[in-house]
């Protein structure tokens, strides 16, 4: 397992449109990718628990990725958040 802390730097948080941006990237990898925001583990690969976990922007979050593509999956996932989610300004 690798695990990285990051930052959700979109302004609106991970709402609808950034949640589904991110999880259809991450069903590229074989990995298991959960986030621990607050001490909660949420599986990033389900729009719904990145929904109900409410993250806002501002919010510290450590990304963990466990499985074959482990590091690979980190790495896009960390990406992803630190540019805003694919969502435009």
């Amino acid at each position: 397992m690798v695990s990285k802390e990051t930052k959700i730097v979109n302004k609106e948080g991970f709402h609808m449109r950034p949640a589904n941006n991110f999880i259809r990237e991450m069903a590229k990898f074989k990995s298991a990718v959960t986030f621990d925001v607050a001490g909660k583990e949420v599986n990033a690969k389900s729009i719904m628990n990145i929904m109900a976990a409410c993250i806002k922007c501002g919010t510290v979050l450590t990304v963990k990725a466990d499985g074959e593509d482990e590091q690979a999956a980190l790495d896009k996932a960390v990406e992803l958040i630190e540019s805003g989610l694919g969502d435009p300004e």
